[in-house]
């Protein structure tokens, strides 16, 4: 059955926008009668019949509902320096959806490579991959944010930083528990200055590794959400 996404679902009629309406009627050629599934992104699960095919404003009535679908007992919050290349941090963004992500936000740090972002064209790609994964909740994407002052607003209970350079430091699958409000920084191909980490750690950061290989931004980012989501299996 066919997934479609609608931010606003109130009472027993919905209408589908322009995108999702083409979608539905011009390319998947549905029709009066043919059901089809609505997420609203925020835990809403929803059965529908098409009442009206129209390509433009595709008319549904609501036949079953669930709440809270398949809500998680963990947050986890990614900060992540958006790469030179933004094909990759789109198919970061795609894969964490997937996987299961609550939070992102675009870091711009010392050594960042991208300093200008398109929110309007991520949050296609996180809507995208909600709907492709079977998803009800749509992760949250921040404006793009100076390290320094993510470093201070910073409210969840576990907070860690990645990062290469040199010393002793716990593996993240040693550290992070199941049920904790997790945020972990991903910084750019150049890693975080040696005094960004040191900022990290006065304000409450614990430096991991991610393991013994050097990755690249957007694998790291891959890394830590799978990480986090296994211990939380």
């Amino acid at each position: 059955m066919q997934l479609f996404y609608v931010p606003t679902i109130s009472g027993a009629e919905v209408i589908l926008d322009e995108t999702e309406s083409k979608h539905a009627v011009r390319v998947l050629r549905l029709k009066e009668g043919d059901e089809i599934e609505l997420v609203d992104g925020k835990g809403g699960f929803y059965k529908a019949r098409i009442q009206n095919a129209n390509p433009k404003k595709c008319q549904l009535s609501i036949i079953e509902s669930q709440t809270e679908f398949g809500k998680k007992d963990f947050h986890l919050h990614i900060a992540i320096a958006p790469t030179k290349n933004i094909d990759r941090t789109e198919w970061f963004l795609e894969k964490c959806t997937e996987i299961g992500i609550d939070e992102v936000t675009p870091l711009l740090s010392e050594h960042s490579e991208r300093k200008v972002i398109k929110p309007e064209r991520l949050e296609k790609i996180l809507v995208s991959a909600m709907k492709q994964s079977v998803k009800a909740y749509l992760p949250k994407l921040n404006e793009l944010t100076k390290l320094s002052d993510l470093l201070t607003q910073a409210t969840e209970t576990k907070k860690f930083i990645a990062h290469c350079n040199e010393g002793e430091k716990p593996h993240l699958k040693n550290v992070v528990k199941p049920g904790e409000e997790v945020l972990i920084l991903i910084g750019p191909e150049g890693d975080f200055s040696p005094e960004e980490v040191e900022l990290a750690l006065e304000n409450g950061f614990e430096a991991i590794s991610l393991g013994n290989a050097r990755l690249r931004t957007e694998t790291a980012g891959v890394v830590a959400c799978h990480i986090v989501n296994l211990a939380n299996d």
